[in-house]
């Protein structure tokens, strides 16, 4: 069975490496966010950013071909609480690998609908927002991943010393809501059949 990887870059950026293709999730612009820095020479088949800020949209910072490795669907949900009018909307980017379903949740701003959790519940690996204030915070993070009940779930927007924006919420405190295991690796791998169970962490590749 094929070998699924998974590199995280900090805050919400990740890659996807299988079948001798690979993505990346929301890739951040330089100066956009405190402590973190995206190494040069990243490559990608594809780049999805979910909004348009420039702490997920800096597609130009990785080398894509542009083409996609994978299916990929959309959601389109608001980057707030009050239906887009603070932030605007933000996409729910959903890659399919064989008949494993990766969700990246983007900066989600409020709890799914019932709709939009129908559309979520095939989700096999989670990856979302759990800082609050620009995102859902760590009560609604959790609440999503009860409802979903996806195999593996990794977290992402939050704040670990001086990485990640002062309003958002520390990652000693988001502990205290969801419990998780934290991985000192900045990469993980498994095959696609075995997908690990759990919620973790990872350390951003810098």
């Amino acid at each position: 069975m094929s070998e699924l990887t998974i590199e995280y870059f900090g805050h919400s950026c990740f890659k996807l490496i299988c079948h001798h293709k690979s993505l990346v999730f929301d890739p951040y612009r330089d100066n956009s966010v405190p402590g973190l820095s995206l190494p040069s020479g990243i490559t990608a088949d594809a780049v999805y950013c979910s909004h348009e800020h420039d702490d997920h949209a800096g597609r130009e910072m990785i080398e894509a071909s542009g083409k996609d490795p994978f299916p990929v669907t959309f959601i389109k949900v608001p980057h707030d609480d009050a239906n887009g009018t603070k932030r605007g909307m933000n996409d729910i980017t959903k890659v399919t690998i064989d008949e494993v379903t990766v969700t990246h949740m983007g900066d989600i701003g409020r709890l799914p609908t019932a709709h939009e959790y129908e559309e979520l519940k095939d989700t096999d690996i989670l990856l979302i927002p759990v800082g609050g204030h620009f995102t859902i915070d760590a009560e609604q993070a959790e609440e999503i991943i009860e409802t979903i009940k996806p195999s593996l779930t990794i977290l992402m927007h939050y704040r670990e010393g001086e990485r990640g924006y002062g309003v958002t919420a520390d990652l000693r405190d988001v502990a205290k809501v969801i419990a998780f295991d934290k991985h000192e690796e900045n990469t993980i791998s498994f095959p696609l059949d075995d997908i690990p169970e759990g919620i973790i962490t990872l350390e951003p590749i810098q």
